[in-house]
């Protein structure tokens, strides 16, 4: 059974950084994919940041272009998303995602979330 454990969430005032972390268990050998997907009050959820794990790049939503970076570690059940430069359009709940074939790595195995909060 896959599990995903977030940690590294927390506030944050604008401009200001924050690194999420995500260990998997369970992980199968042929995972394609890590990311992370977020969710708002009150918006829908939106991917942010998805590693493929085979080829070894990466793909960000447009809003956190340049300011966010994924990275996987070697063993591939850890993903790391730095944030910089937050916004308080950042706000929301982060769930780490795996494995799935919808955008960003979502529909298949999913965490319980780590809130981040960014105050102006």
């Amino acid at each position: 059974q896959v599990h995903l454990m977030e940690s590294g969430g927390g506030s944050v005032q604008a401009g200001g950084s924050l690194t999420l972390s995500c260990t998997g268990s369970g992980i199968p050998e042929k995972n394609h994919c890590m990311g992370w997907i977020r969710q708002a009050p009150g918006k829908e959820r939106e991917g942010v940041a998805v590693f493929f794990t085979h080829f070894g790049s990466t793909m960000y939503h447009e809003s956190v272009e340049g300011r966010f970076t994924i990275s996987q570690d070697n063993g591939k059940n850890q993903v790391t998303l730095h944030m910089n430069n937050l916004k308080p359009e950042d706000t929301a709940m982060y769930y780490c995602v795996a494995g799935g074939i919808r955008a960003f790595c979502a529909g298949e195995h999913e965490g319980h979330g780590t809130q981040v909060t960014v105050s102006s």
